[in-house]
């Protein structure tokens, strides 16, 4: 029994990592695919992410344009961030032949992360639209 529940539990931890899906994506895998189609589902998934992360950061550049110290520390923390999402995938997938580590699954499990980490950072982005005072 303790060990259903702690499979149980890993199971549904793992599963909300990746409860930030869109709705392209559940339509992307809806039934049984094989996994080079999920694994293309899981692609498009991050790349729209990165898609919005980026109208979002565009949108901020474009109300701070007057503020060249503001845009300067905006794009600094957007390099940081991105070195950051790549160092943390890597730790989560730290292997040195991820293939044969991980699976067939390793791309979809990447990019699911990778689409999860950024609709995070977009949030942040979101916040910092929201909350940005311009400077005397």
């Amino acid at each position: 029994m303790r060990a259903f529940a702690i499979a149980f539990i890993l199971i549904v931890i793992g599963y909300s990592c990746y409860g930030q899906n869109s709705a392209e994506f559940d339509r992307c895998v809806d039934g049984a695919k094989p996994q080079s189609v999920l694994n293309e589902c899981a692609s498009e998934e991050a790349m729209l992410a990165d898609s919005e992360l980026k109208t979002t950061s565009d949108g901020f550049l474009a109300k701070i344009a007057g503020d060249s110290r503001a845009i300067a520390k905006f794009k600094e923390a957007e390099r940081i961030w991105r070195l950051y999402r790549e160092a943390y995938i890597e730790a989560v997938f730290p292997a040195q032949d991820k293939q044969i580590a991980y699976g067939t699954e390793y791309p979809m499990d990447v990019n699911l992360l990778r689409a999860k980490l950024t609709r995070e950072h977009l949030g942040a982005i979101t916040y910092l639209v929201s909350e940005y005072q311009p400077t005397q």
